[in-house]
């Protein structure tokens, strides 16, 4: 699979991003080096090897236990919308309106 100059055109315009006629190429040079290098990745065989939940767990390091990094998700009282509707600066009394941001 290669990524053409067209290719990296439609997804900067999908991201919104300007690029110049000069970056077009060089984006798409590099790209390709990342699926190349990502085809190489795929062509080893991992079968043998134990998937991991933590990346750092077989680097000898001390594995993590849940307690220390997690809190417990307790369901607690939350603030009454109507409180909060009336504090925001403009609402239709169930949502938010913002301003747009976007302009296509």
């Amino acid at each position: 699979m290669s990524v053409s100059v067209e290719d990296v055109r439609h997804v900067a315009d999908l991201a919104n991003l300007e690029l110049t006629a000069e970056e077009l190429p060089r984006m798409a040079k590099d790209l390709n080096a990342v699926l190349g290098y990502i085809a190489q990745l795929n062509e080893l065989d991992t079968s043998t090897v134990e998937p991991m939940a933590q990346v750092g767990s077989g680097l000898g390091l001390k594995p993590v236990q849940e307690e220390e990094t997690l809190r417990r998700d307790v369901v607690k009282e939350s603030i009454e919308r109507e409180m909060v509707m009336a504090e925001a600066p403009e609402t239709d009394g169930r949502f938010f309106k913002v301003p747009r941001v976007i302009e296509r």
